[in-house]
């Protein structure tokens, strides 16, 4: 597999950053993550932390080196997911159960398979378009299908935040599962949450990411959406991926997972767990770390293929 992979977030104008996002991968499989906490319910960012830390195991016990069956994993996993946060709920005694949106995204074999609840999004884009966006799991989208609402409200409707899908909620969530989308050169996937989408139309999106590297795009887009929504700001997170497939593109940003070692996994998804975060009350999303993360893999792919060519 090549690509191109970049994640950024900002925490607006908000005291925590509930938003959390990740990627982890092998010779033969990708899997993208992004969770959004849930603002209106206590703890928001270890509800993220948790669905991200247990459908990131899953992932890390399962692909060997592929998933077998991607559209029950993800479902499986999100179940999963929801089962943690009511269990950590339980073990910490606490008022109400956490909550947070998710969507991720796996790819393998060329083709793509994405699931989500809630209002995180997934946009998949070709040559500057949208072909396919997820619907949001929300009040207001169901009245815009309905016909009650205008969809030229979406950024202005009362409703818009009110959503009726999560993980965390008293009642299992519906997990929506994509159709199986054949990938080709060039095609970018991009995970967002509601602090992007909300005040960056799509077609700004499509555009910048066409006119642009994600590695370019990616921050400028957070920048302008945390400068367009002020000191009202909300999270804004993105984590986009540039699928190469088998070109022969010479890019440093371009990842290469022929030289891994099978049974090799690298991720960016942390490690610590939800109660350690509470008790050592630690940032586990420094941008920073994440961002030296991303640099030592990628040094170390680039390292293995230079290695590699010249044996």
């Amino acid at each position: 597999m090549r690509f191109s992979v970049y994640q950024a977030s900002n925490i607006g104008g908000r005291k925590v950053n509930q938003d959390r996002m990740g990627y982890s991968f092998t010779r033969d499989t990708i899997l993208l993550l992004l969770a959004d906490g849930m603002g209106g319910h206590i703890l928001g960012e270890v509800a993220a932390t948790v669905a991200m830390q247990t459908i990131g195991n899953l992932f890390q016990q399962h692909a060997h080196p592929m998933i077998v069956r991607p559209e029950r994993f993800l479902e499986d996993s999100f179940l999963a997911a929801h089962n943690e946060i009511h269990r950590y709920r339980t073990e910490n005694n606490l008022p109400e159960t956490p909550r947070t949106t998710i969507v991720a995204c796996l790819i393998q074999n060329g083709h793509a398979y994405w699931a989500h609840c809630g209002d995180s999004r997934l946009y998949w884009m070709r040559n500057g378009q949208i072909l396919l966006r997820t619907k949001d799991h929300s009040r207001l989208e169901t009245l815009i299908a309905q016909g009650k609402v205008d969809p030229s409200e979406r950024h202005t409707h009362p409703d818009r935040n009110k959503l009726f899908n999560c993980l965390g909620a008293p009642n299992a969530p519906i997990v929506e599962l994509s159709r199986r989308a054949a990938l080709q050169a060039g095609d970018l996937i991009l995970l967002c949450s509601d602090g992007l989408w909300s005040v960056l139309p799509d077609h700004v999106l499509a555009q910048r990411l066409s006119e642009h590297t994600i590695v370019r795009a990616i921050p400028e887009l957070i920048h302008s959406a945390t400068d367009i929504a002020g000191k009202q700001s909300d999270n804004v997170t993105a984590l986009a991926m540039m699928w190469e497939g088998n070109g022969n593109l010479d890019d440093a940003s371009i990842i290469s997972t022929n030289t891994l070692p099978v049974g090799s996994m690298t991720t960016t998804i942390q490690a610590t767990s939800a109660d350690d975060m509470e008790a050592a009350e630690v940032d586990i999303f420094n941008d920073a770390e994440i961002e030296k993360a991303i640099a030592e893999i990628r040094n170390a792919i680039h390292k293995s293929s230079r290695i590699t060519t010249k044996n």
